[in-house]
């Protein structure tokens, strides 16, 4: 039988050299074993119940990457990716993995379809559905595409500037298209003084605010739907 270790770079390969208590349980790999490993320097606990493989390179986003981890311990993040109800990266955190903005990054923020608890106070369950057509893999993990997380943004009442520097920033990067944008934001068009659902006139206001260079080329795009 391979030895605890090897069992653990197996499973953590495919998890950004990260795995959980209950896995490596799952797998065999006795609790005192694993206090022999993080006791040896093989391994390190980065999270209660989530462990990083030593030796292979830190990835980025730590902290978030073992908080999703630990919302469904027993189950391989491979596994979990074809379901649709895994939990998204969404809000904030869906930012901070695009690299967009300067929002605080030590809260993470996930939405999942049921309710589900934590005790972490850094980490935050938004309750709804986010559909396969609104998410995407980001490093790895599920998150909320770039054009609807500027919607999910405006509906967590964020400082509006904060969200049209976000919002410029996912346009002149191509993170998602203008029209995407403009429809996640409509239905905070009349917070604006705009039409109700004039998700298009919002962008506009939002490039407007970050003073974004090209906006009205940005803003025809949002317009052909």
């Amino acid at each position: 039988m391979p030895s605890p270790l090897t069992r653990i770079r197996d499973l953590a390969e495919g998890q950004w050299g990260l795995i959980t208590l209950q896995q490596a349980t799952a797998a065999g790999v006795a609790w005192r074993s694993l206090t022999r490993l993080v006791e040896a320097g093989l391994l390190e606990r980065v999270a209660h119940g989530v462990y990083r493989v030593r030796g292979t390179a830190e990835p980025d986003h730590l902290e978030l990457r073992a908080a999703w981890l630990q919302l469904d311990p027993a189950w391989p993040a491979w596994q979990r990716l074809d379901d649709p109800d895994v939990a998204v990266v969404s809000h904030a955190s869906a930012a901070s993995l695009y690299g967009v903005g300067d929002l605080r990054a030590d809260v993470h923020e996930f939405t999942l379809s049921e309710r589900r608890q934590t005790r972490r106070p850094d980490v935050r369950i938004h309750r709804g559905i986010v559909p396969q057509d609104r998410r995407i893999l980001v490093g790895g993990l599920p998150t909320t595409r770039a054009g609807w997380m500027v919607g999910q943004l405006l509906a967590d009442h964020l400082d509006v500037d904060a969200v049209a520097e976000i919002t410029r920033e996912v346009l002149e990067r191509v993170l998602d298209y203008p029209r995407v944008v403009a429809q996640a934001v409509g239905p905070y068009a009349v917070r604006f003084g705009l039409e109700r659902g004039d998700g298009v006139g919002l962008v506009d206001e939002l490039l407007r605010r970050a003073g974004t260079p090209g906006r009205e080329g940005l803003v025809a795009e949002a317009r052909d739907q």
